[in-house]
């Protein structure tokens, strides 16, 4: 009989399954948008919010997971015992309170109108005096760990979160059984076996693979009651990326309409699935999942303290080497919020005219522009600023908008905010001796916005590979789940069998990169001006 790989990818709007054959690579694709999507301004009850929250409903991942498994399957005909082994990614850190049997809080009738309840989703900013005050603590004592997490704790990881819950809703902490991210949460009901994988753990939850956890007196000195939280609340069980949980049991072969003993791979973030589909598992090449945020990614043999990155985690893609972890927590989100309040009616019947998206017909727009024609430049902090100033009470800024600025001048000044963002980074990850030799650039954007890249490629004078494959996190999972299943022996070897062809490739133009060349630095002063010091008016106002 055939077999096949699941590889299924929780996004923050919708869960993607990818039925991937085993002899051949072919893959097979099914997506369900979640039908809360993100709740950001009410529950379902219409109870309101307060800012910065964005939560989600587990029902809509339940959901998806059983309809898109289902849906893949039937597409290609096979049976559910065709399924050789399944690995789950997710958004990270989108953590669930549960109770010891692994039911959400927020599906018990006693909580459901509570926020604190629900998920929280990666980009949930309510916990940001908590992140504050925890990396504070961390500093005091003189935590050796803060270091390798660019010396500052993120309002959008798991002990913020909680910590966050513990001081707003004690009853919710107390009934919490388990706090979890969700895909360690989904193995959970899958397996019936309680484990973390490594790269939520490493990235999000202070997990070191030398050290493990920070010690039980950090929790306290955070807050009396966190005693004892590492091993009862939050599993200190990690697991290895490529390694298996356990098998599906009889419930949760029900659960998601497959067969009992069904290998599960340790689930990973979401935007490091890709690398496997990417055959990034070398070092010395940068890979971007650019989404509705990005994802930077670059592996080395050895653990470096960069200030200013998310951190690094040894065994999150490839056992025996450090994944180094940056990001911006607002690239495709910028775009939609543009695209939604500041595009006029007649830009939308004019795309409606031409059959484009409205996004294809500002992109056609903005490629006919020259570099600095509008006069306009961008700061892409829309969504706060995740690396390198770690800081999400920053705001974004338009600067140059006159009478005459057309959408097509924002929308391109806000790609090229994102790129200068991305420079950024790189920048501060080859101060610190990490070498990059080019850019391996994964999701859906890659894949669509051919003048992006080659913004990409001016902008930070590398080279820009694009992988042929129409979802390449699931796709990721999929080849992890080859190895949890035993046909391969590692992630590396899976990743070169079912290696995607180049479906494109960006060379840097030498007149675009000096053009840029001179934005940037514009760029980085006003970096500096607003998120360094200088002014704080964005905090402020």
């Amino acid at each position: 009989m055939k077999q096949y790989l699941l590889g299924i990818d929780f996004g923050t709007l919708s869960v993607r399954a990818l039925l991937l054959d085993a002899e051949t690579g072919a893959e097979t694709v099914a997506e369900y948008v979640y039908p809360h999507g993100v709740m950001d301004r009410a529950l379902p009850s219409g109870k309101a919010l307060p800012p910065r929250y964005a939560l989600q409903h587990p029902r809509d991942y339940l959901d998806g997971l059983r309809q898109t498994v289902g849906e893949v399957l039937s597409k290609v005909g096979a049976p559910p015992q065709a399924v050789a082994g399944i690995c789950m990614d997710f958004t990270s850190c989108t953590v669930v309170p549960m109770t010891r049997e692994g039911t959400p809080l927020c599906m018990l009738e006693k909580y459901e109108n509570e926020p604190h309840a629900y998920v929280k989703l990666w980009k949930h900013h309510g916990a940001i005096p908590h992140a504050e005050r925890i990396t504070a603590i961390a500093k005091e004592r003189g935590e050796a760990w803060l270091s390798s997490y660019g010396g500052t704790v993120s309002s959008e990881w798991l002990l913020p979160k909680i910590v966050e819950i513990l001081d707003e809703a004690p009853d919710v902490y107390r009934d919490t059984a388990y706090f979890a991210e969700a895909g360690d949460w989904l193995s959970f009901l899958l397996t019936g076996k309680r484990t973390a994988g490594a790269s939520f753990a490493g990235l999000k939850a202070f997990w070191n693979a030398d050290y493990g956890f920070p010690s039980n007196d950090f929790f306290k000195a955070v807050d009396e009651r966190l005693d004892g939280i590492v091993g009862d609340k939050i599993c200190d069980t990690v697991l290895p990326t490529g390694s298996c949980v356990g098998t599906l049991t009889a419930e949760g072969a029900a659960l998601i309409g497959l067969c009992e003993g069904i290998p599960l791979a340790a689930p990973i973030v979401d935007g490091m699935a890709p690398l496997p589909a990417l055959s990034a598992t070398e070092e010395k090449e940068l890979t971007i999942t650019v989404g509705t945020s990005s994802v930077h990614l670059v592996h080395a043999k050895e653990p470096k303290e960069i200030d200013g990155l998310c951190g690094y985690v040894k065994h999150a893609v490839v056992q025996g080497l450090y994944t180094f972890e940056a990001g911006q927590t607002g690239v495709g989100d910028m775009f939609s919020w543009f695209v939604h309040n500041c595009v006029p009616r007649a830009y939308e019947e004019a795309a409606e005219r031409e059959g484009l998206s409205i996004h294809a017909y500002l992109r056609k727009k903005a490629a006919a522009l020259e570099i600095g024609e509008s006069g306009l430049i961008a700061l892409d902090w829309f969504n706060g600023n995740r690396s390198v100033l770690k800081d999400e009470a920053l705001s974004g800024l338009i600067l140059g908008l006159t009478l005459n600025t057309k959408p097509e001048e924002i929308y391109r000044a806000l790609i090229e905010a994102t790129a200068f963002g991305t420079r950024a980074i790189v920048d501060r990850i080859e101060e610190n001796e990490i070498v990059i030799n080019g850019v391996c650039a994964a999701g859906g954007i890659a894949q669509k916005d051919p003048m992006m890249m080659q913004i990409y490629a001016d902008v930070l004078n590398k080279s820009i590979r694009v992988v042929q494959t129409s979802q390449s996190a699931a796709r990721g999972s999929a080849i992890l789940a080859s190895v949890a299943a035993g046909l391969f022996q590692n992630v590396s070897t899976a990743a070169t069998h079912f290696a995607s062809p180049e479906s494109a490739r960006y060379l840097p133009i030498p007149k675009n990169v000096a053009a840029y060349q001179s934005l940037y630095q514009e760029y980085i002063r006003l970096y500096n001006y607003f998120g360094n010091g200088g002014n704080d008016v964005m905090k402020k106002i």
